[in-house]
């Protein structure tokens, strides 16, 4: 290790517990490997992720917090590792997502905007079933992370995850303190059974499932796989959801999922 390195790294220990770690730790890393962009958001279950920390422009957090809060959280392949979950570690976003991701309508219509052109995130296991995502990007400037990147990275794993158990070990606290008031369940209500009641009133319960998958990126293949059906009744069900819905894409699906998402946490 550079001296540079060992320089930083203790810094960051040196700022645990303190405002200032998050941007210590991004900053050493950043040292060692170029990016454009860090974000470390923090999940539990459905509910609203925490961010933790990012160092976005502007404009730019608008789209990459602020909307993203706001409900395509729910289609992140992130957000959709930790619910599985996945182990702790570092990770690829594109190792992460279905077959059929970037024909996806949550990339489409809200990834693009990022204008990545990859994501990488360190996965830290939180007590409290909370999972931290430190998300390392890179825009259309750099080439994706080369396989040596990589490899530098996760050499920095074991340290990275230790740094940020011991910083953010109390988390878990922010979601109980930010859950809704009682006379106001509504809104976390809905976020968790976003798929489950989704056109509930016109859909049987196999077609929201369909629906589900198919935001989340899955091919009419990988769905029948996951539902037990042929790829033929997975594109009928499609078609009769379309048609049950008024609509007649797989953008105007996903319009309308984030509407009726939004809309019922305004009501809320």
């Amino acid at each position: 290790m550079s001296s540079d390195w060992n320089n930083a790294l203790g810094e960051t220990i040196g700022a645990l517990g303190s405002p200032d770690f998050p941007g210590r730790l991004v900053a050493a890393l950043r040292g060692r490997i170029d990016f454009d962009y860090s974000v470390m958001f923090a999940y539990c279950g459905d509910a609203r992720p925490i961010d933790l920390f990012d160092d976005f422009p502007l404009p730019k957090r608008r789209v990459f917090v602020t909307d993203y809060q706001e409900g395509p959280y729910l289609l992140d392949p992130f957000f959709l590792a930790c619910k599985r979950p996945v182990g702790a570690g570092l990770y690829r976003l594109r190792d992460l997502v279905p077959d059929r991701f970037y024909q996806s309508e949550y990339f489409r219509s809200y990834y693009v905007q990022t204008g990545l052109s990859e994501e990488i995130g360190y996965f830290v296991g939180l007590p409290g079933e909370v999972t931290a995502v430190i998300s390392l990007m890179r825009t259309d400037r750099l080439p994706v992370f080369s396989a040596r990147e990589f490899r530098t990275l996760k050499d920095f794993e074991p340290i990275v995850l230790s740094l940020a158990r011991n910083h953010w070990v109390s988390v878990s606290r922010r979601f109980r303190d930010e859950e809704p008031k009682a006379e106001n369940p509504g809104i976390q209500q809905h976020i968790e059974h976003a798929f489950l009641t989704f056109g509930k009133s016109v859909l049987t319960k196999r077609e929201r499932s369909v629906v589900e998958y198919v935001l989340k990126g899955y091919s009419s293949e990988a769905i029948g796989t996951v539902l037990g059906i042929s790829p033929g009744t997975v594109r009928i069900h499609r078609k009769n959801i379309y048609s049950k819905l008024g609509i007649n894409s797989q953008g105007a699906l996903f319009s309308r999922f984030i509407d009726a998402l939004t809309s019922e946490r305004s009501v809320s």
